[in-house]
């Protein structure tokens, strides 16, 4: 099985990082109220990036928090394609 980490936009500018099997079923789970406290509380996810795959569940779950310990600007850089 493989996994993605992936960055989503809530409403208020503020960004969501998660892991998952499926990037699209995820974020619709989320605007369904079937995720993170975050979504409910932020407004509808819009998907921004989704990672080259993970073959474990580990591996994402490794870089996912690699990523949520960056700047804004360093995501918003790996969004475009700027940085790796």
């Amino acid at each position: 099985m493989s996994w993605f980490v992936y960055i989503a936009q809530a409403p208020t500018g503020k960004y969501y990082t998660g892991i998952t099997t499926d990037p699209s079923r995820r974020i619709q789970e989320h605007n369904r109220d079937e995720g993170a406290k975050f979504a409910h509380d932020q407004g509808a996810l819009r998907l921004l990036y989704v990672s080259p795959e993970f073959s474990d569940q580990s591996s994402a779950r490794l870089r996912e928090v690699q990523i949520k310990g960056w700047t804004r600007e360093k995501k918003e850089k790996l969004i475009r394609g700027e940085w790796k």
